[in-house]
């Protein structure tokens, strides 16, 4: 399993659009991954769940990625929220 911290670079923020795409980029992989942001933990694969979180840019989550993948799939939602 791999944690980490990563700031949200996104300039709206994760809004309906930005959320899609996150939860593209994190169905493309077989491992387990969630985002959480203080108590709160959802499954990046979720629309819904991504949605409840509101995230704005500048906030901060930590990843959670478990799977045979992980470090590829960390790497891409890492590289999404940070805009590059």
């Amino acid at each position: 399993m791999i944690e980490k911290s990563v700031k949200i670079n996104l300039s709206t923020g994760l809004e309906a659009r930005p959320v899609a795409q996150l939860v593209q980029v994190a169905s493309q992989y077989n491992s387990e991954i969630h985002v959480k942001v203080g108590e709160k933990k959802v499954n990046a694969k979720s629309i819904m769940g991504m949605m409840t979180l509101g995230l704005d840019a500048g906030e901060e989550v930590t990843l959670l990625v478990n799977g045979e993948d992980e470090e590829d799939a960390i790497h891409s939602i890492e590289k999404y929220l940070s805009n590059q």
